[in-house]
């Protein structure tokens, strides 16, 4: 079973093994449904069309994007 805490701001960091399982990245958008008494979690689908650039992945890095943040 995969945990993660609760904050005061109900706010929660996703695990990394269930971010690599729904392939989430930054910026992605996640719907929750709540079905007989569990939550299921479902990435949205990209829109690939409001971003021409989103198919260049050479710099999606976490360093690449703290560098070109103010960009």
């Amino acid at each position: 079973m995969i945990t993660s805490k609760l904050t005061s701001k109900a706010q929660t960091t996703i695990p990394q093994p269930v971010r690599a399982a729904l392939g989430l990245r930054e910026g992605d958008e996640i719907a929750y449904s709540i079905e007989a008494g569990r939550v299921i979690i479902t990435r949205l689908a990209r829109e690939t069309a409001d971003d021409p650039f989103r198919t260049f992945t050479e710099w999606e890095s976490e360093a690449d994007r703290k560098a070109y943040a103010d960009l």
